[in-house]
């Protein structure tokens, strides 16, 4: 009789399918964005460091020389001010020492709510510091979901939430075609339906220089350079928009370059008063802060901002 031999046993190991999204705070932790305006909980900021020290303020384009320790007293009054409001700060503590940008983080990822988009950035005096945020998300357990790789081009702001299933993708000379398809492609796998496409003007960087959330129904904007579809778009979901009054305000002083805490809770650059004003006629409380010496970098408070939790 032909000996019986055992069956080689089969897997015995099944996936557990389901969204990713549904176990990051178990094995991840507490992180994710959809939004611009809902509670602030937790940043990621780079104060910066030797970086600032000794530069050439021409090369990097910068306004005008600044103070290292001006700088930093500036970016501490902005951090204490975030945690006055709760927030949690964390920091990126290694850059490279020829980066003097470095300290605008939203320029250098996007977060979403499975994890961050790291960016690569346009230009050449700035690629390469989004290794060390990248460093950072990791060494705090920030899942990165994707890193911009190819010819793609994107920084972190020329995307915009709008609402939970609605974003703002804009190209221009800091995210291409091939950068903002792959962010398009990634947040279009957590379910985002609605892209609202802006085209950046010549001249200007990013989305939160000329448009920005005070509220889920009020948006800032700089009317010159904000495309009218783009207004349209976002009045059709019920949103107000309403115009920065002062020209200088919006391009020198970065009085659209808030951010929000809350619905209705801004953070805004010390020195704009007209644009304060508005807010505050529309009922946003408005906390100025001093961060003139950040401003020579030609960002603001949003620009020097990465969000890593709003509920």
């Amino acid at each position: 009789m032909q000996k019986d031999i055992d069956a080689l046993p089969g897997e015995r190991w099944f996936p557990e399918e389901n969204d990713f999204g549904e176990e990051i705070e178990k094995y991840w932790g507490s992180w994710g964005v959809a939004s611009e305006v809902s509670q602030l909980k937790a940043v990621l900021m780079r104060r910066p460091g030797k970086e600032v020290e000794n530069f050439s303020y021409e090369e990097v384009r910068f306004r005008a020389p600044v103070s290292a320790e001006k700088m930093r007293e500036a970016h501490d009054r902005l951090t204490d001010c975030y945690r006055s409001y709760g927030v949690d700060v964390y920091y990126v503590d290694e850059q490279r020492t020829d980066r003097p940008n470095a300290f605008f983080m939203r320029d250098l990822m996007f977060m979403t709510p499975q994890g961050a988009i790291v960016g690569r950035p346009a230009h050449p005096t700035r690629r390469g510091e989004e290794r060390y945020v990248a460093q950072a998300l990791a060494r705090l357990g920030v899942p990165i979901i994707k890193t911009i790789n190819g010819r793609g081009i994107f920084e972190g702001a020329n995307a915009m939430w709008v609402d939970s299933q609605t974003v703002i993708l804009a190209s221009g000379s800091r995210g291409n075609e091939e950068g903002l398809q792959q962010v398009r492609l990634e947040l279009e796998r957590q379910g985002v339906e609605n892209f609202i496409w802006m085209q950046i003007p010549y001249g200007h960087a990013h989305i939160d220089g000329i448009l920005n959330l005070a509220r889920e129904d009020l948006v800032m904007v700089h009317a010159p350079q904000v495309p009218y579809d783009v207004c349209a778009a976002l009045q059709a979901k019920g949103i107000e928009v309403i115009e920065a009054p002062s020209r200088t305000e919006a391009k020198e002083t970065m009085g659209i370059n808030f951010v929000a805490i809350r619905p209705g809770l801004v953070v805004q650059a010390e020195g704009n008063p007209r644009c304060r004003e508005l807010l505050e006629k529309k009922g946003v409380k408005v906390i100025p802060v001093d961060v003139f010496e950040l401003l020579k970098g030609w960002g603001g408070i949003h620009c020097a901002t990465g969000f890593l939790k709003r509920d």
